[in-house]
């Protein structure tokens, strides 16, 4: 019975919560309904705000857009009267070209003349080194040639001025001061001196006038000192003649004379190849001068014993020569032979050193020359095969290697064989006095023993 009734009221439990929950979610669905109703209605005033926004924006655009082609329109209108006033001036300004034409009549022809004349006055003064003393002249004459209209009276004279200054100027020898560009930039004023319109010179030497940048500069390698030392006593002078070097190429002799390579510089052509031939030639020539003065000494002391054989002295060949036959007197001629023989053989080291190395490298030199010579044509080649033969100065550096290697082994050879002759005549010499000393005693002492 208890059971029961305890299912009975958890039955009547659960029916009651059911109850509840069914309740709520009632509630709920009729929240939800308000509300999608509410955000349809929100929804459609916002369509309705953002309609009235679009067309108050079309009505705008619209307006510009008429504006925009009033403005064309405007625009158009103006191309249309420019373009024809342009066209209307274009007929004036040919009109009135042939109406100027017409006016100008003998001053149109010597508008011509000056323009032409102008033109090549400033090819002739612009260069000229007499604008280093006048400079400027050639502004005036740049702008009458390349004027349009009919040049004024003072420009005219400017024209007259320029030529006659130039003519005159070109027969004077002048000295002014002037601004001097040296060639590391640094500048400094000092009297110049202008030979007509050939050369300009100073303490320095030859001057370069340097006409497109207006500039006075001196040579880069001044001439051969014969030719610039001819300059400071030309400048020195204040009456009478003096010899000078003038250049009619009113300077482009002297450039190209700047442009030779000097002695040492074609020594230095020669490379490595050079110098060995340069060393093997003070090698050899410091051989012959140390032989030819022990060979000088050598000989006059053999001259002083010849004056005096009965006194030997060990200071030189012949006196040892002289002395072995005092210490053999008493031996025979054969002997006696042998034993000088012997003292000769002794002294032929001393004599000869050096004799045959001064004529090995007098062979030698000429070779090295050789070998420098194929050495350059070899470069050259290979210049040719990297860059053709389109540019010579490329080539040019191998080509005077071999040439001047060849050179000096040659310049080597001739005085080492030269030295190498004096020096084996004079130790010839020297062997022949001891020679004959030798047979002289021996033949002495043979005839003592036939006695």
């Amino acid at each position: 019975m208890n059971k029961f009734i305890k299912t009975a009221a958890v039955a009547a439990t659960l029916m009651l919560t059911a109850g509840i929950s069914t309740n709520a979610a009632a509630n709920q669905l009729d929240d939800l309904l308000k509300q999608v109703k509410a955000d349809r209605v929100s929804v459609a005033k916002l369509d309705k705000k953002r309609e009235q926004e679009f067309l108050a924006a079309r009505a705008d655009k619209q307006a510009l857009l008429k504006k925009a082609e009033a403005e064309r329109a405007a625009e158009q209108a103006r191309n249309t009267r420019l373009t024809k006033a342009f066209a209307d001036n274009e007929k004036m300004l040919t009109t009135r070209e042939a109406e100027l034409e017409a006016a100008k009549g003998d001053l149109g022809e010597m508008f011509g003349v000056v323009r032409r004349a102008s033109g090549n006055a400033y090819g002739t003064i612009a260069t000229s080194i007499v604008s280093a003393q006048y400079p400027g002249r050639e502004v005036t004459l740049d702008k009458l040639a390349n004027a349009k209209e009919i040049p004024v009276l003072s420009e005219l004279e400017e024209l007259w001025f320029a030529l006659q200054t130039e003519m005159t100027e070109s027969g004077k020898i002048t000295s002014f001061e002037a601004e001097i560009t040296q060639l590391d930039g640094s500048k400094a004023s000092t009297q110049v001196t202008r030979i007509g319109s050939f050369n300009l010179l100073s303490e320095q030497g030859y001057l370069n006038y340097n006409d497109d940048q207006g500039l006075i500069q001196p040579l880069g390698k001044q001439p051969d000192g014969s030719i610039v030392g001819t300059v400071s006593p030309f400048i020195s002078m204040t009456s009478g003649y003096a010899p000078l070097f003038l250049d009619p190429s009113k300077g482009t002799i002297l450039n190209l004379e700047t442009q030779k390579a000097t002695l040492e510089e074609r020594f230095h052509q020669g490379g490595t190849v050079g110098y060995v031939i340069a060393g093997v030639l003070a090698f050899g020539l410091l051989i012959a001068i140390e032989r030819l003065v022990f060979l000088f000494l050598v000989g006059g002391k053999i001259a002083a014993q010849l004056k005096n054989r009965t006194t030997p002295n060990a200071n030189n060949p012949l006196g040892r020569l002289l002395q072995v036959y005092q210490d053999n007197k008493n031996v025979d001629a054969e002997t006696l032979e042998l034993k000088l023989d012997e003292a000769i053989l002794r002294e032929t080291p001393k004599i000869e050193r050096g004799i045959n190395i001064i004529k090995i490298l007098a062979a030698i030199a000429p070779l090295l020359g050789l070998l420098g010579t194929v050495v350059g044509m070899i470069g050259t080649f290979q210049s040719i095969t990297l860059y053709g033969t389109g540019d010579p100065k490329i080539m040019a550096g191998d080509i005077s290697m071999a040439l001047v290697t060849t050179a000096q082994g040659l310049i080597a050879a001739l005085p080492l064989i030269l030295v190498h002759s004096v020096v084996a005549g004079r130790g010839k010499s020297i062997f022949h006095i001891l020679d004959e000393q030798s047979a002289g005693i021996v033949a002495e002492i043979a005839e003592k023993e036939k006695q």
